[in-house]
């Protein structure tokens, strides 16, 4: 019989009570007697909310996905919930993706809210991620519940927590409920619905939803031009097939093509090895009918639609599919165009986005005389800068993870919206005789000739997070001092708050939340920023780099020198 680490037999063993149901306690068991190094992984940590909530891999154990584990975490955000609204009904919203057990487990969720005396909105089927963050806003709900694993694998799902004010929870009240929620035994659990407190939802909430975005994503432009752009849109499997084509429509759309072998949800995904839109591979079968039908742009998103790849044809007629920084550049410049053309732009206006994005934005925004405002990674901290600055009107915001959130009326980046607002832009520049690529490197010969560039390196179980925790301990160790022959002149250490000034040795505090992220800059501009994934088990590095841009003739040379600078940089470092 295989050895088990005693401490994880004792945790394992806890799982065989009466509290749990015979088929966890079965394949408790057999893991036990079979597989001791996948009962370590299900059980030497909790599961713990990240950037985007709760993900982890489905199965028995206390560091996966499972109607335990989540029904904890339901039970403490009830309790929660009960001492944040005192005297009031409380009420939630709960919606759920395309993924292997998301409708079981949204009603999990339901039965302990419900059985815990508080009224719960669930979805009759999938939805976007997005339209929960609008539904608990328009139904005045103080939580809202979604059951994703966004484009993670699909052997994942997750459990991502939303506030009244329909953005994520961030501090001081995701910390609040992480300590309310490790409080609780798994006894404590109340699985006893009440089923008179579970209200289904489905066309009232969808037709608000659709036609808010349409309100929020399109513009004054000729009925004809949307007519003749032809779009090809796939959902990549997910919950983008209920809203997307059906939004468009609304606008005046009337030449979008679906990939009808990825229209059906499924959590298996089964025509991609990976349903990410930041993945090129995931839009083949999308740029393959592109090329058959002559389309003008391409558009995928990710399973919970809440991020968007997309791409479009060069100066060339070649399609070439953009990434989130430069997607982001665009959509933000016709944005504040818009807002200038309505004369909206008065000085109480901002933009944001996040650390590890492009550089460029700021130069962008600033042009126009509007605030840039950046946060840590992920859409709870742009919706957090909304809910504290109600004195200036938020444009629009994105990160370099191919997300976009179209104003405020939802609190997350949104990619029914954002899919709206990348076919407003591209129908407009067809019009003029542009496209959405000339604008982009036009963007480029006024604010400078930015690359980026993302290195994933995965880390998967208890030895891979080991090995992420020491390369930061590392590089913080052994700062680098120079990068591509140019001096570092810049290190933000976001863990202790620090920014120092190589060349001076001054020290400033960064006035942003604490997070494990390290970034450097160089003398010419260089930027590379190291932090560990939220989501997924993964170390990211991203890099910037830039130069000036005399012409658009001058891009493809240009950029390829920048190119062959990050390829330096990775071989340097030793990261390629």
């Amino acid at each position: 019989m295989p050895t088990v680490n005693p401490d994880i037999l004792k945790k394992a063993k806890a799982w065989l009570t009466d509290i749990f149901d015979t088929e966890t306690k079965d394949e408790i068991n057999r893991l036990i007697k079979e597989n001791p190094k996948e009962l370590e992984e299900s059980f030497y940590k909790n599961a713990e909310f990240g950037t985007g909530g709760m993900r982890g891999v489905m199965g028995v154990g206390t560091n996966r996905i499972n109607r335990y584990t989540l029904g904890k975490n339901t039970q403490g955000l009830s309790d929660y919930l009960k001492r944040s609204f005192p005297d009031q009904e409380i009420k939630v919203a709960i919606a759920y993706d395309c993924r292997n057990n998301s409708q079981k487990l949204a009603k999990v969720v339901a039965d302990v809210f419900s059985a815990n005396g508080i009224k719960v909105y669930l979805f009759s089927e999938l939805r976007p991620t997005p339209e929960l963050s609008f539904a608990v806003k328009k139904l005045n709900c103080q939580c809202g519940i979604v059951l994703t694993a966004s484009h993670n694998p699909p052997e994942y799902n997750g459990y991502k927590v939303y506030w009244e004010d329909g953005g994520q929870l961030v501090p001081p009240q995701d910390t609040e409920l992480v300590e309310t929620i490790n409080s609780l035994e798994y006894d404590a659990i109340n699985f006893n619905a009440n089923e008179d407190l579970i209200q289904k939802i489905d066309s009232e909430v969808d037709e608000a939803f659709a036609e808010a975005s349409v309100k929020n994503g399109s513009f004054n432009i000729p009925a004809s031009a949307r007519e003749n752009l032809k779009v090809v849109f796939t959902s990549l499997h997910g919950t983008s097939i209920t809203m997307v084509p059906e939004v468009l429509q609304k606008a005046g759309f009337t030449t979008v093509s679906l990939v009808e072998e990825q229209k059906e949800p499924n959590g298996n995904f089964p025509t991609v090895e990976s349903p990410n839109p930041e993945e090129p591979e995931a839009l083949k079968m999308a740029l393959e009918l592109a090329e058959k039908q002559n389309a003008d742009i391409v558009i995928g998103t990710d399973p919970d639609c809440d991020r968007l790849g997309v791409a479009v044809r060069d100066l060339n007629g070649e399609m070439i599919l953009l990434n989130g920084n430069q997607t982001m550049l665009v959509m933000t410049w016709f944005l504040l165009e818009q807002w200038k053309k309505e004369g909206r732009i008065n000085g109480n206006e901002f933009v944001a986005s996040t650390i590890v994005s492009t550089p460029m934005l700021k130069n962008l925004v600033e042009d126009y005389g509007v605030e840039y405002m950046e946060v840590l990674t992920g859409f709870k901290w742009i919706a957090k800068l909304i809910k504290d600055h109600p004195e200036l009107d938020f444009i629009g915001g994105g990160e370099e993870s191919f997300g976009y959130m179209v104003g405020e009326f939802v609190r997350d980046k949104d990619a029914v919206t954002a899919t709206l607002l990348a076919c407003e832009i591209a129908a407009t520049m067809k019009a003029e005789g542009s496209s959405f690529y000339k604008k982009l490197l036009e963007l480029y010969t006024r604010y400078g000739l930015y690359r980026e560039e993302l290195i994933s390196l995965v880390k998967k179980g208890i030895e891979g997070e080991k090995e992420i925790k020491q390369m930061l301990i590392d590089l913080r160790g052994n700062p680098w001092e120079e990068i591509d022959g140019e001096k570092v002149v810049l290190v933000e250490d976001y863990k202790s708050s620090v920014s120092k000034n190589t060349l001076d040795h001054t020290e400033n505090t960064i006035d942003i939340p604490k997070s494990n992220v390290l970034i450097y800059y160089t003398e010419n501009g260089t930027k590379i920023a190291a932090r560990p994934s939220g989501t997924e088990p993964k170390i990211k590095f991203y890099f910037s780099v830039n130069t000036e841009l005399e012409s658009i003739e001058d891009y493809a040379e240009e950029n390829q020198k920048l190119s062959d600078k990050i390829a330096r940089i990775k071989q340097e470092l030793k990261l390629g």
